[in-house]
């Protein structure tokens, strides 16, 4: 069933960070915000900033996430792998031994923890500074994924990538991976924002789709709030409707002036079960 979730960092005042980071100081708090709120789980984001301090990588920190999800029953099914978007594994610059290694350490030592706070989903950036760009790029990143893939799917976890391909180009790109626990992670900003439609890509890619992340764009701009870019929500949640999708909606959405994160994040939720109830996708109580 349809549950709702959201970034993590985005009931956080950004305090110029940016649109999306992970929120050391307050991710405890986001948790207990998230409740109030009804929100059914947060996105985690791992980055490659003071990474070693993320909760996720020690057994410490995993304990303590626990003790919040077990407090608040929000929980934690995807990891959004942001490392890759400072680190891409496949880039010429990051084309050296130590910097390999280093991705593959990281990523499987992750991956690991993933299951110590219950999460099944590592999904993996290919867009903006990540995108692939060149089919040797490309060569390198089906390599890497297959690797990682073989590694996730040994603890039970499944691969959700989220790429700039335009409809059938990603799910063609999934078909050479050849890999059956990666899938597709769909956004509706990203979509937008490069004029794509919404139908075809989401038709192409059906069963694929293990994770939505829901944000408007401009055609060729940023973020905007719902409902005020070239994002056709209509389309979206038909197209969703109509492949059966009963997994996670996940809030991605622009930000607003610090310290109305709340009231935001409440609108926002607001206007997607709009369209989930409209289109008679089958949502958690």
């Amino acid at each position: 069933m349809i549950t709702y979730g959201i970034m993590q960092g985005r009931l956080t005042p950004s305090q110029g960070r940016g649109i999306q980071f992970f929120p050391f100081e307050n991710w405890r708090n986001e948790f207990y915000e998230s409740a109030k709120l009804g929100l059914n789980e947060i996105e985690w984001i791992f980055d490659f900033d003071d990474y070693q301090n993320n909760p996720l990588w020690s057994d410490d920190g995993c304990s303590s996430v626990n003790q919040i999800i077990g407090e608040t029953g929000v929980k934690v099914h995807s990891i959004c792998f942001d490392y890759f978007m400072r680190r891409p594994f496949f880039k010429q610059e990051c084309d050296s031994e130590y910097v390999l290694k280093e991705n593959r350490l990281i990523m499987k030592k992750v991956i690991s923890n993933m299951k110590k706070v219950g999460a099944e989903l590592l999904e993996i950036p290919f867009v903006d500074g990540s995108s692939v760009k060149t089919e040797e790029e490309e060569i390198r990143a089906i390599s890497f994924i297959k690797e990682a893939a073989d590694y996730a799917g040994d603890k039970g976890i499944i691969i959700g990538l989220e790429t700039d391909f335009p409809p059938g180009r990603f799910r063609s790109f999934l078909g050479e991976i050849k890999r059956s626990n990666v899938y597709a992670n769909y956004d509706s900003g990203n979509s937008s924002g490069l004029g794509y439609d919404h139908e075809e890509e989401i038709m192409s890619l059906h069963q694929l789709i293990a994770n939505v992340h829901i944000k408007d764009r401009k055609l060729h701009g940023t973020t905007v709030d719902l409902g005020t870019g070239n994002a056709d929500f209509d389309k979206v949640f038909s197209s969703l409707r109509a492949v059966g999708y009963d997994k996670a909606i996940i809030l991605q959405a622009a930000r607003t002036e610090d310290g109305t994160e709340t009231e935001n994040i409440s609108a926002q939720l607001l206007f997607v079960k709009k369209y989930v109830e409209e289109y008679g996708l089958i949502c958690i109580k």
